[in-house]
């Protein structure tokens, strides 16, 4: 018998509220991750994906209700506590022009060192471990700024990775990237899940990539929380009709049985949504 995700633990959103000045973005949603799988946040432009994430990683501060992490109020814990537990992956990131592979990477540690930020050899370890799991050690000593934007997105990964957190929040990690680049990262994201037992919360916008990556999915639309669930059971012709306005079929993939979807034509407004 499969047992219910307890409330003290995972990421956990109640009556969450966030804006930008008296502009409203979310509304009230109420939200739990359990630890241990892949969510994709998905949904129109402008619903509040992005917004959650970084209400959620405390990055911004709620207008309204509360961020509990493993049961906590997340902004009741020191930063240094919150970057042991949360490791955050902003869209587009940028680095000091000509840093290196290794001293981006190096910036994932400081959560952990010891006085004056000194890193030892754990962190050192760390480090190589990080370089290592992303593929990336060829490159430790290549500046940022010369590599492709695949190899850019792994190395930022793997500063994620050095900070050694259980959890990783990615915001719209494919953006910009082409489709063989987009595969490589989420492809990456899927095994530090399964070998590491990360638990991964991203913002995508591919709804394919996000079926056949996330365990789970959450909806966004209009600032509220429309659905969440697996894929199979999250990605209807209902729900894509309603918060994409797109008629769709949804066909099981051949090989991996989750849901795929095949676009048929944009609904226009006014139109029923089913």
């Amino acid at each position: 018998m499969m047992l219910a995700p307890n409330p003290e633990t995972g990421l956990r959103a109640e009556a969450l509220s966030v804006g930008y000045g008296d502009r409203a973005v979310l509304e009230r949603v109420a939200l739990h991750l359990p630890r241990g799988g892949i969510t994709a946040l998905v949904g129109p432009n402008g619903s509040g994906k992005s917004t959650l994430l970084k209400a959620l990683a405390r990055i911004m501060a709620p207008s309204g209700g509360t961020v509990l992490l493993e049961g906590q109020a997340i902004a009741r814990l020191p930063s240094a506590e919150v970057a042991r537990r949360l490791a955050v992956l902003p869209q587009a990131p940028v680095a000091p022009a000509g840093m290196t592979v290794a001293e981006l990477v190096e910036q994932g540690r400081y959560p952990h060192a010891g006085p004056l930020r000194m890193l030892r050899r754990q962190d050192h370890d760390a480090i190589r471990d990080a370089l290592a799991a992303t593929g990336m050690t060829g490159f430790a000593g290549r500046a940022l700024d010369e590599l492709s934007g695949g190899e850019r997105q792994r190395a930022w990964i793997a500063l994620t990775l050095a900070q050694d957190t259980p959890w990783l929040l990615l915001d719209e990690p494919t953006t910009f990237l082409d489709i063989g680049h987009q595969l490589e990262v989420l492809e990456l994201v899927a095994r530090l899940n399964r070998e590491r037992g990360i638990t991964v919360l991203m913002v995508l916008h591919d709804l394919a990539q996000a079926a056949r990556f996330a365990d789970r999915l959450v909806v966004l639309h209009g600032g509220r929380l429309h659905s969440e669930g697996p894929p199979g059971t999250v990605l209807t012709p209902a729900m894509l009709a309603e918060v994409f306005r797109i008629e769709a079929r949804i066909i099981p993939d051949a090989e991996t049985g989750r849901p795929h979807m095949l676009p048929i034509r944009h609904l226009p407004d006014g139109a029923p949504a089913c």
